[in-house]
């Protein structure tokens, strides 16, 4: 009985240091979120820039930039539905390879329609001239090949391209048939800080 007076005594005056260290502890933790002014990170009037430049897609030959990596069981030539390429693409200044490299489209694209040649893309453009050297911007989009203008968004970047959001216009330059090597000219439209 006495075991029985003792513990009933204990029990509020244990809540009650457990309620006042639990107080404590949610007024020195540190908040989850927080408001910041833009100016804190050293972000300033947001800009708009254009970029303009091509991008060679080279699947066959001596030295292939996009390999595929994966594919459906379905997959064949008739129907690449489910085929998975991953990409080293270089950019130029200009349609011919061998024209000044501005920087490299890294990342995957797959095959993801079953009626038409419709890409999913997911890459970055890795800049490396000038005031972009790297910089990158992100695209996440689909990719209607034959469409003579495809519309893509940038979803983000770094570096110079710091909370980028914008969209960049794809038109196909050449396609071989043969072989699947494309230089593709891309005209990327960005807000950024």
């Amino acid at each position: 009985m006495a075991i029985l007076v003792k513990l009933s005594s204990t029990v509020p005056f244990a809540l009650t240091i457990l309620s006042f260290f639990s107080i404590i502890a949610i007024i020195e933790s540190k908040s989850f979120s927080r408001i910041l002014p833009p100016s804190s990170l050293g972000l300033k009037r947001e800009k708009l820039s254009h970029l303009h430049f091509y991008f060679h897609d080279i699947v066959v030959g001596k030295n292939p930039t996009a390999i595929r990596v994966a594919k459906a069981p379905t997959t064949n030539a008739s129907s690449p539905f489910g085929a998975v390429v991953m990409i080293d693409d270089p950019l130029t200044i200009n349609p011919d390879i061998n024209s000044k490299l501005v920087g490299r489209a890294q990342g995957i694209y797959a095959l993801a329609s079953q009626t038409d040649f419709s890409l999913l893309m997911a890459y970055n453009f890795a800049f490396m001239e000038g005031k972009y050297n790297g910089s990158n911007l992100s695209v996440l989009g689909r990719n209607s090949v034959f469409s003579p203008v495809r519309e893509l968004p940038v979803v983000g970047g770094s570096g110079v391209f710091r909370y980028a959001r914008g969209y960049a216009e794809a038109r196909t330059h050449s396609f071989d048939s043969k072989t699947g090597n494309a230089v593709v000219e891309y005209n990327v439209y960005v807000f950024h800080y």
